[in-house]
């Protein structure tokens, strides 16, 4: 059990009465609407009139009793159950559960311990301090959220290795073996890897788009707003001057991309900075692209050491190198003995790949072509289960 203190009230206080009169206790949805919201279980009509607020603005419609509900599972199956200080006596008999959220305003209370021990809560949530987790978690179960998106990212470890291409490859062939993906590009100055797939022109929403975004962003609806290419949703970057992206915009998108399931494929610039290491923090496993030559070995280093600052799971892709004749070759396992990290594979070079993405097929394109062989090799090796559509 845990306490939850977050960012104060979301929203203006005034008529909150109002809210209250749009759902009456027990009123189950009407028809056409989709059931699974929070069961609210209080009397307290202030706590009654946020607690409706929260739940509007994250987008759910609860039920409310006075108690714990007379039909048949209405207890023990609500996805969430939000029960008011006031209410605790009335629910300690009920049927034991995980998802009930003893909610108060008093945070000096001692006896709220108590309380929500005897009703077997699993957080204790004091208002207004807890609204933006409150909403959170409503809206979670609001959006149905089951497994999060396996989320990969990529780093090249010199300029020009060839991330982006890789990035692209990797959601291309994700989504052409039935996963639900998203590839997002983190780079600014990459260009757009809209423009990569062919798709430039295509409809939908860029980065610009959620500069200002805060809190929380919708999973379903990020994914409707984004332009669809070659069977995946595609986040990247416009044509237009430069527009300074927030970290907590780039939070609050990328956790909106997770939250959907399936592949989340994230080309990220060999910088870290406060913004790019919001984008490490949500990977799950990175890829760092190397050029199996000492140079390239040399500056890919300094890479690794800053994203391995917030990624634990770092892996090198060794590449032979545009020059197969270069002194300073290495040996794939050599360039990642010296990076102090594991390798997850050689990438081998595919020529023809500016002529193919002219002739409008993207990276990854080609089905027997090395680099799909690579990308499709990586995703039969990742546990069962992982990636798969939501």
């Amino acid at each position: 059990m845990r306490t939850t203190a977050h960012s104060k009230g979301l929203a203006a206080r005034g008529g909150r009465k109002i809210v209250s009169e749009v759902i009456a206790c027990g009123t189950p949805p009407s028809s056409g609407e989709q059931a699974g919201g929070p069961l609210i279980v209080t009397e307290d009509v202030d706590l009654l009139d946020d607690l409706l607020r929260l739940c509007a603005a994250a987008g759910a419609r609860p039920e409310v009793h006075h108690g714990v509900p007379e039909r048949r599972g209405g207890w023990e199956s609500a996805p969430l159950v939000l029960v008011g200080d006031d209410a605790a006596d009335r629910v300690r008999g009920a049927t034991r559960r995980r998802g009930v959220v003893l909610v108060g305003r008093d945070q000096d209370d001692p006896g709220v311990w108590r309380r929500a021990v005897e009703i077997g809560a699993d957080d204790v949530l004091v208002l207004p301090d807890g609204e933006q987790w409150l909403v959170d978690r409503i809206a979670d179960v609001a959006e149905g959220v089951g497994r999060p998106a396996l989320t990969v990212g990529v780093i090249g470890g010199r300029g020009g290795a060839g991330a982006s291409t890789l990035a692209c490859a990797l959601a291309v062939t994700a989504a052409r073996s039935g996963r639900r993906t998203m590839l997002v590009d983190a780079d600014p100055l990459g260009g757009g890897l809209d423009v990569l797939l062919g798709g430039e022109t295509a409809e939908g929403l860029r980065w610009p788009a959620f500069a200002r975004s805060r809190g929380r962003v919708g999973g379903g609806a990020l994914e409707e707003s984004l332009p669809a290419l070659h069977d995946l949703r595609v986040l990247s970057w416009d044509r237009g001057d430069a527009v300074a992206i927030a970290p907590e915009a780039v939070r609050a998108v990328l956790a909106a991309a997770r939250r959907r399931g399936g592949v989340v494929v994230v080309d990220l610039p060999r910088r870290v900075d406060e913004v790019v290491a919001e984008s490490l923090a949500q990977l799950d496993l990175g890829l760092l692209l190397v050029p199996a030559e000492l140079r390239a070995v040399a500056g890919a280093r300094r890479v690794a050491s800053a994203a391995g600052m917030v990624l634990r799971d770092l892996r090198v892709v060794a590449t032979p190198g545009p020059d197969p004749c270069a002194g300073d070759k290495l040996d794939a396992d050599e360039a990642a003995r010296l990076l102090g990290l594991p390798l997850a594979g050689v990438l081998p070079w595919e020529h023809g790949l500016r002529a193919a993405g002219r002739g409008g097929r993207p990276p990854g394109g080609a089905v027997r072509g090395p680099l799909a062989r690579f990308c499709t090799a990586f995703w039969e090796r990742l546990p069962a289960g992982a990636g798969e559509g939501a």
